[in-house]
């Protein structure tokens, strides 16, 4: 009787944190969805929501047989979203990795980035959050970029 009662616990434990798990990862990839929203309907607001107010933004790119290091301002790339243009900055996301740690998650994708329909740049993204406040925020974004 015991080892049954025992089986059950474990079976509803088991449930319980696999459906915490699945709600924290969609809650990650909800803040994901929504920088990429922002980003393709130009709205600055909902890009500078998803950063933490200390986010870095990193990029590194091949040039001349050698890989380089450009470290980006979060402002700068809020203000640019936000910035009136004619095209449609449309990042597309594909082979998403989550993996979350309590209150630290980690995202790693393949992208896309087109301007309206026209192919611009591709490579990988990743991304670091932490729950602060019961909200997922990036606190740094790392991306390669590749013209083919």
């Amino acid at each position: 009787m015991k080892s049954i009662l025992f089986l059950v616990f474990l079976s509803a434990s088991s449930i319980s944190w696999s459906q915490a798990d699945s709600i924290r990862t969609a809650e990650v990839r909800a803040t994901i969805d929504q920088l990429f929203e922002g980003m393709r309907s130009g709205d600055s607001t909902l890009v500078r929501e998803v950063f933490h107010e200390d986010a870095k933004a990193y990029t590194t790119f091949k040039k001349d047989n050698a890989f380089h290091l450009y470290e980006g301002l979060i402002d700068d790339f809020v203000e640019a979203v936000g910035t009136p243009h004619d095209e449609v900055w449309d990042e597309r996301i594909s082979n998403i990795v989550i993996k979350i740690d309590d209150g630290l998650a980690q995202v790693w994708m393949d992208y896309s980035f087109y301007l309206c329909d026209e192919f611009s740049h591709t490579g990988v993204n990743c991304m670091l959050l932490v729950n602060v406040d019961d909200r997922w925020q990036i606190i740094n974004l790392a991306d390669t970029r590749r013209k083919n």
